[in-house]
């Protein structure tokens, strides 16, 4: 079908969950598709031969790559109950944001993957991180969208459900509700949204995981 909607991604991956996130707002079908990022399918590597990442969006059989990407195509693709701003300053803060989730985010995702004085700094830059979007990105808004879930809110996603999974395994906690107030009462808002809440990853699942992709770090070291 030339309209066929299909997503390849990984259960666990907050970078699939931003796709996900924003076709579910938009109300748009779609079939998904599970990879194994241990086994790479022929069609994954076929869609994005550069990267041979997900997520990739396939829209009547043309790939889209990069989370990002995908969710501004799907915007723009789908223009109803729209994830950017109309307005062309507020779009250019928009897209200063998602390119700063974009640039500082792995940070956060790092974590697991270092120990000692490394990981003393990767917990530095984090929470340096944190204090930037807290004091300057969110302000008094409910949403960084304003009054609903933007394309911002999406980009930094991961820090509502995956921060607290990385902080349980690794015993840290790094979004205080002293510390960071406005980004905690976002975690919660933003998590309370139905689109949101129904399409989450199980923590469970994921603890598992990261401690498993800990412990493989600890036993390499």
């Amino acid at each position: 079908m030339a309209d066929q909607v299909k997503l390849h991604g990984t259960w666990s991956s907050p970078f699939v969950y931003r796709v996900i996130w924003a076709l579910k707002l938009k109300g748009v079908p779609y079939e998904y598709v599970e990879e194994d990022l241990f086994k790479k399918s022929t069609l994954l590597q076929q869609y994005n031969p550069v990267h041979k990442k997900i997520p990739v969006l396939v829209h009547g059989g043309k790939p889209v790559c990069e989370s990002m990407i995908i969710v501004e195509y799907i915007d723009q693709t789908w223009p109803h109950k729209p994830l950017l701003p109309t307005d062309p300053y507020e779009k250019a803060i928009a897209r200063f944001w998602v390119k700063f989730a974009e640039d500082k985010g792995s940070i956060i995702g790092s974590l697991f993957r270092v120990s000692g004085e490394e990981q003393e700094k990767a917990i530095k830059e984090s929470l340096e991180m944190l204090k930037i979007v807290e004091e300057h990105g969110l302000g008094e808004k409910t949403f960084f969208g304003g009054d609903k879930i933007g394309i911002v809110d999406i980009a930094f996603g991961a820090f509502s459900h995956w921060l607290g999974v990385i902080e349980e395994t690794l015993g840290l906690e790094l979004l205080q509700p002293n510390a960071f107030p406005r980004l905690h009462a976002w975690t919660k808002n933003f998590k309370e949204v139905p689109v949101i809440k129904d399409n989450l990853p199980d923590r469970d699942k994921m603890l598992v995981q990261l401690k498993g992709i800990r412990e493989m770090y600890l036993a390499s070291k």
